[in-house]
């Protein structure tokens, strides 16, 4: 593509050739419709943007899914199951969305791959609870579907399927007995019988017993209900290994109960209360279960196997380091190894890459549209703030790195590898202007600093500048590196990118999933 002359230059807030309006009053490219869905299912839209709210940025979503179903439904079904078992995405909110789009679409053959995927991207009973939220208002209760969720309890093994009746119970307004009860389950054996046959009629003293009898943690699950107090409940939890969600909730405040359910208790789940644990003692300076959990968060095989999300690490020390929770009255004093070991799991969360040798210059939007979004769902997390734990990893997995700052001028915000995640974010929010995204490459003009590649992490929603991005960078190239390359990390699930579609040395990434510092470094690496 051929750009006005630099005298020429086009203001952001009118459009170059193929480039669509933005939410902002700017322009950029249109995305791919297939980019555009990988977006929706890794980011999601139940934070929007700045510019748009999230049941319109859900509805248009939507929207686009329906679309891409109607093209190549078959197509559409394998992206869901991709993003969501490579656990690209933090939450399987959207992918479990979209798979319930495809379950009602018009074609048969797509609604019966998706409904084959059900157990793919439903892996727990939450997940196919919330589907079920989803499914439910777009079509009816069709001999497939129930066979699709009847399959989904028998073919599941049968002790996992017990944590899964006792852990959930009901999601979304749906329980697990409804699901049954409306598929028409028909167990072939023994133990599956009394498992469904408890969960159908769980007051019932027959199928209690019968349980009982099969499934060792549904004793542990019905003695914890009749215990008289938290040391008997310790002791039990101990004994059958229970979950947190199979003890009754008034001996959730004691320490002896998290002490006892710390020894078994999965990874999310050690995150996900790490506050709790806090508040009820059980974590503090120095204490043996501190050390406990800041080496399990510091140990990169089972942060792996659990398939820990680096945003989920990121929101648990965000909400852990401020000593509160986002909603209700939850109050801590936070331990500093578990700070500590919070910083060093996210680094831990990526995939280990090896440093690329080239001159990198990082750009961070700190414009106003980034500091007032939530990032990905989570109340206790910006956009912004997502975006400069980003722009920390690539120092510290990059030798050569210099970061700056930007909204409608640049700053100079130098990220060391030593520094700490909960400083870096702490520091981040000092600027809140508007946008132009062609500061950071106007900083290395400026400068007469030789980068090879250029990384932006943004929202994407540039409208400030006297010239559009793509033009300073082609100024940059012809000035002082023709080979310099651009990288764009998107933030949110927004239409456009400033990424122009034809330019072999740009490429945009959506998300901040464990694989976006390999997706870098292989374009970093590739030869145009």
């Amino acid at each position: 593509m051929i750009f006005p002359s630099k005298k020429g230059k086009t203001p952001q807030n009118q459009p170059l050739p193929e480039q669509i309006a933005n939410q902002a009053g700017g322009f950029y490219y249109a995305l791919d419709d297939w980019i555009r869905l990988d977006r929706f299912l890794i980011l999601g839209s139940d934070s929007g943007t700045y510019y748009v709210a999230p049941k319109q940025l859900t509805k248009d979503n939507a929207q686009l899914v329906v679309q891409l179903l109607k093209t190549d439904g078959i197509r559409v079904v394998e992206r869901i199951v991709e993003m969501s078992s490579k656990g690209r995405a933090p939450k399987n909110d959207s992918a479990l969305f979209a798979l319930a789009l495809a379950a009602a679409a018009d074609d048969v053959k797509t609604r019966q791959a998706a409904l084959a995927a059900l157990p793919k991207v439903a892996r727990t009973g939450a997940h196919l609870l919330m589907f079920i939220s989803f499914v439910h208002p777009l079509r009816g209760w069709g001999r497939s579907l129930r066979k699709a969720f009847a399959n989904w309890f028998l073919d599941m093994p049968v002790e996992n399927l017990s944590l899964q009746s006792v852990k959930y119970r009901q999601r979304d307004g749906w329980s697990l007995r409804d699901t049954l009860r409306l598929s028409h389950v028909r167990p072939t054996e023994e133990k599956q019988t009394a498992l469904i046959d408890w969960i159908v009629h769980p007051e019932n003293p027959a199928a209690i017993a019968k349980a009982q009898e099969n499934f060792r943690l549904i004793t542990g699950f019905q003695k914890a209900k009749e215990a008289i107090n938290a040391d008997v409940v310790a002791e039990i939890i101990r004994e059958y290994s229970l979950p947190r969600e199979a003890v009754p909730n008034q001996h959730l405040n004691d320490a002896k109960v998290w002490d006892a359910l710390l020894v078994d208790m999965p990874m999310t789940a050690m995150i996900r209360n790490l506050g709790k644990m806090s508040q009820v003692d059980l974590l503090k300076p120095f204490s043996h279960a501190a050390t406990y959990v800041a080496k399990r968060l510091q140990d990169q095989e089972q942060l792996k196997k659990a398939r820990i999300h680096p945003i989920q690490l990121l929101i648990a020390l965000r909400t852990y380091a401020q000593g509160r929770g986002e909603l209700g009255s939850l109050a801590w004093t936070p331990v500093t190894a578990i700070i500590a070991a919070l910083n060093e799991a996210f680094d831990l969360a990526f995939k280990q890459v090896e440093p690329s040798g080239k001159r990198i210059l990082v750009g961070i939007d700190v414009s106003g549209s980034m500091q007032h979004v939530r990032c990905l769902g989570s109340s206790a997390l910006q956009a912004i703030e997502a975006a400069s734990a980003m722009a920390a990893l690539f120092v510290r997995t990059e030798k050569q790195v210099h970061s700056i700052t930007f909204d409608t001028q640049y700053y100079e915000f130098p990220i060391t590898a030593s520094q700490r995640l909960d400083d870096i974010i702490a520091r981040i929010k000092q600027w809140g202007g508007g946008t132009d995204i062609s500061l950071p490459v106007k900083y290395a003009l400026d400068k007469k600093v030789v980068v090879d590649v250029f990384v932006i992490i943004t929202d994407s929603e540039t409208w400030a500048g006297r010239e559009h991005p793509v033009q300073t960078l082609q100024e940059y190239r012809q000035r002082i590196n023709p080979k310099a390359k651009l990288v764009v990390l998107a933030t949110t699930a927004n239409a456009g990118s400033i990424v122009e579609p034809n330019d072999p040395l740009s490429f945009g990434v959506a998300g901040f999933d464990a694989n976006v510092p390999e997706l870098v470094s292989d374009f970093i690496r590739q030869t145009v």
